[in-house]
């Protein structure tokens, strides 16, 4: 059972709360900026994410205040400038990024007032977070806004001129997340860190065509012990095991299994699966569907 919204019914506010709980987690940029008068604002955004590559295109919402309908100051300054750095959040500064959600006035230098430093940028006239481990540097291309009450956002498009990446986020060459160590946001007060535990690597070829749940035997897709996440390990694969594949597989395995009951199978197939070693699941329960389950 599920619960039913209706966001014409709703308050803004409540509604806000819905949406940023379910859209999650989300990355946040860290926005700096200057107005046309050379003073310095640094603000967080998490309706954010990347949109191309090609060119590289960034997207941040600066919506509207529930409150009092009042504007931002980063949108102030984007539309006076056409530039920005969006620094990313790691551990290390989340908690000052937070402080820098405090709505103070436009004259005041959020770098100093929650101890961050400015760091000059290569390209752009905005300097970036020079604690934070990436500043990419832009120009505004296109400000769109989304309606006119409290609420309403404003979408600021960013082409990326200048990137700048620590030299500890790097692994043989490629940027390791955990080195990283990004902060997402969650609905209200809540975020997640993304390292650790909180890390999953997940394989998928876009230009192999796996078999699907429709190719999996009935035995399979109706298993009352393999999860959703778990067939669809299994199919994932871009072939079945065919007979040679199995008789190879069954060599030294077979007779562990030959007493198994049905459910037990299934099990010991989650378990393979848990391990990585899903093909060798695949082979089982085929094996076991051919020739020990009279059902299947």
């Amino acid at each position: 059972m599920k619960r039913s919204f209706v966001p014409e019914d709703m308050a803004t506010k409540d509604l806000h709360q819905l949406i940023i709980g379910c859209v999650a987690p989300r990355p946040i940029a860290f926005v700096s900026t200057r107005d046309e008068h050379g003073l310095l604002n640094l603000a967080p955004y998490s309706f954010f994410n990347a949109f191309s590559s090609n060119p590289p295109i960034l997207v941040f919402s600066s919506n509207r205040r529930v409150t009092n309908n009042t504007t931002k100051d980063t949108l102030h300054n984007v539309m006076s400038t056409k530039e920005v750095v969006i620094n990313a959040v790691s551990f290390d500064i989340v908690r000052q990024m937070s402080l820098s959600s405090a709505e103070f006035p436009p004259e005041v230098n959020e770098f100093e007032k929650i101890g961050l430093t400015p760091e000059e940028s290569v390209i752009v006239g905005v300097p970036g977070v020079k604690e934070s481990p990436v500043n990419m540097e832009c120009r505004v291309k296109e400000i769109i806004p989304l309606g006119e009450h409290g609420g309403a956002g404003h979408l600021i498009i960013c082409e990326v001129v200048h990137m700048r990446i620590a030299d500890r986020c790097f692994t043989e060459g490629k940027l390791d997340p955990n080195k990283l160590d990004l902060m997402a946001r969650m609905g209200r007060n809540y975020y997640v860190r993304a390292s650790g535990s909180a890390i999953m690597e997940i394989y998928q070829s876009v230009t192999e065509i796996p078999v699907g749940f429709d190719r999996l035997p009935l035995s399979i897709r109706h298993s009352d012990v393999l999860t959703g996440n778990q067939i669809a390990v299994l199919a994932s694969f871009t072939t079945l095991p065919d007979d040679q594949e199995i008789e190879t597989w069954k060599e030294g395995e077979i007779s562990q299994y030959e007493a198994f009951t049905n459910e037990a199978i299934h099990r010991k197939a989650a378990s393979l699966i848990q391990d990585g070693k899903g093909r060798e699941a695949l082979c089982l329960l085929t094996w076991y569907d051919q020739h020990m389950n009279p059902s299947a």
